[in-house]
């Protein structure tokens, strides 16, 4: 019911002696029945009983005096299951929510919490109903006409009530006058009815200053305590009813709180006819503009009554309406649940999104692909395969390719140049593939998250990617492709004896053709020939059927060699990205579902 954000304790101990009942040049017999208390013993809990004094004109007013009473056994407030669970999880929020939000935006929330504490610790068997209105409005004649006794002055001149003043119908209510801030000599009692416990008994009735007050201390008084009693009763009249003051400052903000007010149409006897339903139903259509729920035909909300606080006519009903509402005992929770409810729509904003959020699997693996990418896996794995293959045919190819190839080797210029700057190229690329790999998951986890959840994730993402890339280096450093010569198969051995034997039958062959044509050996080409024939094709033949054996072999190898690199970028992208960035969805889920529990319990 907070209208300011006025702090709760702030001019707690304000009235003084001209403050009280407007000023000290009337001379009021309220007045000095005040000052003759102030000069004797303190008052226990402010709750005294009545005496009469006479006025110069003779007159009997029932006073207030200062004797005291035991002070009975308090009650404490018990909160119900539902706002006890709303609380908790409130509590809940608002600790999840400490490191991530600012602490005014939740002071709000925090102030609910400690004011639900405060009020649990006071007495559950009373309710405070604080009377506010405008200037002129009649709220303090409406004041004394409840409490049967003149204890509020009514006047002529203006701001009439310039200090809250309590009266209580019922012992224990100490604590919670206290805690409006109202002193000893501001409480009073009510006239006793004579006929036994009053239908009243359990209220503490304040009046407020004027809302509308010149005086800005006078103001200060309504804002503060009408963010602390359990309900309030609004008297307006047919003047200023509609007045835009009391509606956008007061009423419309304290929608919320329909089911703890009531809207009192005071001095009806100054509308002739018909003119007063007419007013009553055109404050009922403010009302419902303002979002107020009326409490008609037996649903909750506010009660809106006419009423002469003059003349009598309709006091009758709003004492009975205040009893029933009194004897139920259930204002303050009500009260205690719509500040709840208030301040879990100022924070809607912090915890709610309309769209599913979180890190899906297909960005998870896209964000792994892009670092693989980076370190270069697909690149490894396939050096890695035609190293396999590289091998492969050098243990199974003829000799004669073989030192082909060791001369092309031999030949080739080395300067070093190109390979270097081709080396920093790499590194600045594959640097700015992983910003950008964390830059993308970053935005896809943070996407429709509400503003200071997604600027977490997005931090924690960013304090992840630091070092991130030299991370990589040394993890593809260390599963790259394995240093040495890769894993030969079972099959090579036979492979390499084959070829060394179409080798030999070619130096054989060779060599009997050579004896034959110096004489040494019976001339005889076929066999020599069938030999050569057999060693200069079989090589070839060898070492393609080996290349073909390989392939599979080779391809498994490089595939292995990219897994590797794959997982290793992986794993380090995992535990310095996505692993943080979990974390922060991860409290952003619990501290949306302890919303959900405030903003769901309570609807």
């Amino acid at each position: 019911m907070t209208v300011t954000d006025q702090d709760p304790t702030e001019h707690a101990d304000e009235p003084d002696d001209d403050a009280h009942h407007g000023g000290g040049d009337r001379g009021a017999p309220v007045d000095e029945c005040a000052t003759r208390t102030d000069s004797t013993e303190t008052w226990d809990d402010g709750l005294i009983a009545r005496r009469v004094a006479e006025t110069a004109e003779g007159d009997r007013f029932p006073m207030a005096d200062n004797r005291s009473a035991a002070s009975p056994t308090v009650t404490p407030l018990v909160h119900e299951g539902s706002l006890r669970s709303r609380l908790e999880a409130l509590r809940e929020l608002v600790g999840l929510s400490r490191t991530r939000l600012d602490s005014r935006t939740l002071s709000g929330a925090g102030r609910v919490l400690d004011e639900a504490a405060a009020r649990r610790r006071l007495s559950g068997q009373h309710t405070v109903v604080a009377i506010a209105g405008a200037t002129g409005s009649g709220k303090s004649q409406l004041f004394n006409a409840l409490a049967g006794v003149t204890i509020s002055e009514t006047g002529v001149r203006r701001p009439t009530t310039a200090a809250p003043i309590a009266c209580s119908w019922s012992d224990g209510a100490a604590g919670l006058i206290e805690r409006l801030g109202i002193p000893p000599r501001l409480r009073r009692r009510p006239m006793p009815t004579g006929d036994g416990e009053s239908p009243l008994h359990g209220l503490v009735l304040v009046d407020l200053p004027d809302h509308d007050s010149a005086a800005v201390q006078h103001r200060r008084h309504v804002d503060r305590i009408l963010g602390l009693v359990d309900a309030v009763i609004w008297v307006v009249d047919p003047e200023k009813y509609a007045d835009a003051v009391l509606h956008e400052r007061y009423l419309r903000p304290m929608a919320a709180h329909a089911e703890v007010m009531f809207v009192v149409l005071n001095q009806v006897d100054r509308l002739p006819g018909e003119a007063a339903e007419q007013v009553l139903d055109d404050l009922r259509r403010l009302l419902d503009e303002d979002g107020i729920a009326l409490g008609e035909y037996g649903e909750p909300g506010t009660t809106v009554l006419a009423l002469s606080a003059l003349t009598g006519d309709g006091v009758g009903e709003l004492r009975e309406v205040l009893g029933q509402f009194v004897s139920e005992r259930g204002a303050a929770n009500r009260r205690i649940s719509a500040d709840v409810d208030v301040a879990a729509a100022r924070l809607w904003p912090l915890y709610a999104t309309q769209r599913r959020t979180g890190l899906s699997e297909q960005a998870r693996e896209e964000f792994s692909d892009r670092l693989a990418d980076a370190v270069g896996a697909t690149a490894a794995g396939e050096a890695a395969e035609r190293a396999w293959l590289r091998n492969a045919n050098r243990a199974c190819g003829t000799p004669w390719l073989r030192l082909w190839r060791w001369y092309q080797d031999r030949g080739e210029p080395t300067t070093g140049r190109l390979p270097s700057r081709t080396q920093a190229d790499e590194e600045a690329t594959a640097r700015q593939r992983v910003e950008h790999a964390v830059r993308t998951v970053a935005d896809r986890a943070s996407a429709g998250l509400p503003a200071p959840w997604a600027q977490a994730v997005r931090e924690a993402a960013l304090r992840g990617s630091q070092g991130l890339p030299e991370a990589l280096d040394e993890l593809t450093a260390r599963a790259g492709v394995p240093a040495g010569r890769p894993p030969r198969p079972g099959w090579w051995p036979v492979a390499v004896l084959t070829q060394a034997c179409m080798t030999i039958l070619q130096f054989l062959g060779g060599l009997w053709l050579l004896g034959q044509i110096i004489g040494v050996m019976a001339p005889n080409l076929g066999v020599p020939v069938l030999l050569m024939v057999i060693g200069i094709v079989g090589g070839p033949l060898i070492e393609w059927s080996c290349r073909m054996a390989a392939r599979g072999p080779a391809r498994r190898y490089g595939l292995e060699a990219e897994r590797r690199l794959r997982e290793a970028a992986a794993g380090c992208g995992r535990a310095r990205v996505l692993d943080p960035v979990a974390a922060e969805l991860l409290r952003y889920r619990e501290v949306r579902e302890q919303y959900g529990r405030v903003v769901g319990a309570g609807r």
